[in-house]
Order: structure tokens, then sequence, then C-alpha cells
């Protein structure tokens, strides 16, 4: 088992191969700040950084957000993998974000959900791309 920027969570990216959706989390988690179990400091931590790319280079949703109901929600990306940053990329634009999903080695694509007002956050999915998931996609589109 490795833990290096080629790991997700402990287990090669190679071996994951998929798709990961958060959704059901997201949802009990907001379930239970709604019910009062969880308070608005336990579900509104975000880390500065991930806020400020949150305002500055995330993709914005129509999408409240559950927490506040006041300001909608944002999508933030970052990318792990060999030869990036230890503490990732974070592409400022669809077309950089293609070009990280289009390298020869694999690497694992993280997006995150933010509210830049209240500072919500959650995970909401975690896919591979690079490496052999560029074959795939690309022979996909030949078919």
């Amino acid at each position: 088992m490795t833990f290096g920027p080629s790991a997700i969570r402990g287990f090669p990216v190679s071996v994951a191969g998929g798709r990961v959706e958060y959704r059901l989390a997201r949802n009990a988690v907001v379930k239970e700040f709604r019910k009062g179990r969880l308070g608005r400091l336990d579900v509104c931590d975000a880390h500065p950084e991930l806020v400020r790319a949150a305002r500055n280079i995330g993709t914005p949703l129509a999408e409240e957000c559950p927490i506040c109901t006041e300001a909608d929600l944002v999508h933030v990306t970052y990318v792990f993998g060999p030869g990036l940053p230890s503490h990732g990329r974070c592409p400022a634009t669809p077309t950089e974000l293609a070009k990280l999903c289009r390298r020869a080695s694999e690497v694992a694509c993280y997006v995150v959900e933010v509210c830049p007002e209240c500072r919500w956050n959650h995970l909401m999915r975690m896919y591979p791309a690079g490496g052999r998931h560029r074959v795939r996609a690309s022979a996909r589109r030949s078919i």
C-alpha cells in the first residue's frame, strides 16, 4: 500500500478505477445539521485557501447553500498526481483541467462543494483521469 501522490486513501489510483460520489454522505451531514445535532461551526469549517479558490476560480452553481441558504454554491476541483505539487493543482479553467486529465500519468481529481459566504464545504466526488483512463475515454469517443 502506498500513500504518495499517486494514491487515493491508501489505494493506488489504478486499483480505484472509477468515480466515487459522496452525495449520500453530504445529505446525511445536512440532515443532521437541520435536526440540530450538528452546529454551524461543525459544518462551516472550510480552509481559508479553499474559500479563496471558491471565490476566485471556482465554478458557480445555480444551487443555494444548504446551510446558510443565502449564497450559491461553487465547485472547486483539485488534481493530485506525479509531477504535480504535493498540495495538488487547482485548475482555473476547464481547458487547464482537460490538459491535466490528458497526462500520460494517472491523476486523481477531487471536486469540492463550497459556500464562499458561510464556509460550508463537502467533498462531492473523486475520479481518476489521465494514464489508462485517458486511453479509455478516447476509445469511447471513437465508437
